[in-house]
């Protein structure tokens, strides 16, 4: 936006510590073999904006009065700092889980568990959720349906069950209506469902999932939601408060002037998803266009989303949920269908071509093939 707006004047640096940018849908693909990393995976380099420049440095310290950042590579001075460093996961936080389970959140997760998947044969298979607030609350209902489809396919549906637990009393809770054809998609398919239950710990010997309420389930294999962090350079810079970055829900600005945060690593109030950090990065980009042309106050953040959710056997539900501060969030569901499917895609490489401009088309099969 930055960048169309105002051209060579816009005096964009990005700085990411990795070299590629992936989807966060497509990590599932990946992991059940869908499709490849290298096919979803799309490079920095590619990224050719007018006034803008991509730097692959890490960053090492972030200094908010003066609006500095420090990489393993130089410093950088801004006018405007725009933080959106994510969150981070955990793995120690959870006792057992980096010996005894597989994280699937993080691309090398990922990764690891599609090389898992295709020797498993029998067995009790847990998806489960290790601390909140997490990335995409779709996403483990969305792993436990996948995975069902995929023992189906592969004919060992009734030699193995799926259970998922979460911390969370409905599955997705801004959206009644999502949650309620979720919980009827799991019971069609025997998928057992653990509500408001946080796990603790695993035991890899006895491979048991301990709940925080002392409960125990065992499983054969544990696909984890790690607990998430933010990360240390920004609790190291004294940006966090409980955790995460409060901004002020209109501008995404925080205490510090000319500061800004946006997606995962704040506490603005909508969920840690990809499609409420693009509303967020849109905010903050209009307010910049905004001072620098000097035209006042832009329209402030209006909290709407709309996630894809996979429900298994192709079909994907279109979730749009609306949050306003101080107010109690409101969602719809459409579908699940083919045609979202469809139309899941096309959100994709919509972006691609604004963000990297040239088409992508994901090579994807059907779950299960």
């Amino acid at each position: 936006m930055l960048s169309e707006a105002l051209g060579q004047d816009a005096g964009v640096t990005v700085i990411d510590k990795g070299e590629a940018f992936v989807f966060g849908y497509s990590k599932l693909d990946v992991m059940f073999g869908r499709t490849t990393l290298d096919a979803v995976r799309l490079p920095y380099r590619d990224i050719a904006k007018p006034g803008v420049r991509i730097l692959q440095e890490t960053i090492t310290e972030i200094d908010p009065e003066t609006r500095r950042v420090t990489t393993d590579v130089g410093t950088h001075e801004a006018d405007y700092l725009v933080i959106v460093l994510g969150a981070d996961y955990d793995l120690n936080a959870t006792p057992g889980l980096s010996e005894g389970g597989n994280e699937f959140y993080s691309v090398a997760g990922a990764e690891r568990v599609a090389e898992i998947i295709p020797s498993v044969r029998r067995g009790q298979i847990v998806v489960g959720v290790c601390g909140a607030p997490f990335k995409c609350p779709p996403a483990p209902s969305e792993a436990a349906l996948l995975m069902h489809d995929l023992l189906e396919a592969r004919g060992l549906g009734a030699r193995s069950s799926v259970s998922l637990v979460m911390p969370l009393p409905l599955p997705i809770p801004p959206s009644p209506d999502a949650s309620a054809a979720l919980l009827a998609a799991f019971e069609a398919r025997g998928i057992a469902w653990y509500p408001n239950l946080l796990v603790d710990r695993l035991d890899p010997v006895r491979k048991a999932v301990v709940f925080t309420d002392g409960t125990e389930l065992s499983f054969d294999l544990f696909l984890g939601v790690p607990k998430h962090v933010a990360p240390p350079v920004v609790v190291e810079a004294g940006l966090c408060v409980d955790g995460w970055i409060p901004v002020d829900w209109a501008t995404l600005e925080t205490r510090f002037t000319d500061v800004y945060a946006v997606g995962d690593v704040t506490s603005v109030g909508t969920p840690k998803a990809g499609v409420f950090s693009e509303g967020q990065a849109a905010t903050v980009a209009a307010a910049l266009v905004a001072r620098h042309r000097g035209r006042g106050d832009a329209d402030a953040y209006d909290g709407n989303g709309v996630c894809y959710v996979e429900f298994g056997e192709g079909e994907v539900g279109k979730v749009a949920v609306s949050f306003r501060a101080g107010a109690s969030p409101v969602g719809s569901l459409g579908g699940p269908s083919l045609a979202i499917a469809q139309e899941k895609a096309a959100f994709g490489t919509a972006r691609v071509r604004r963000w990297f401009d040239r088409s992508w088309v994901p090579e994807t099969t059907p779950s299960g093939t």
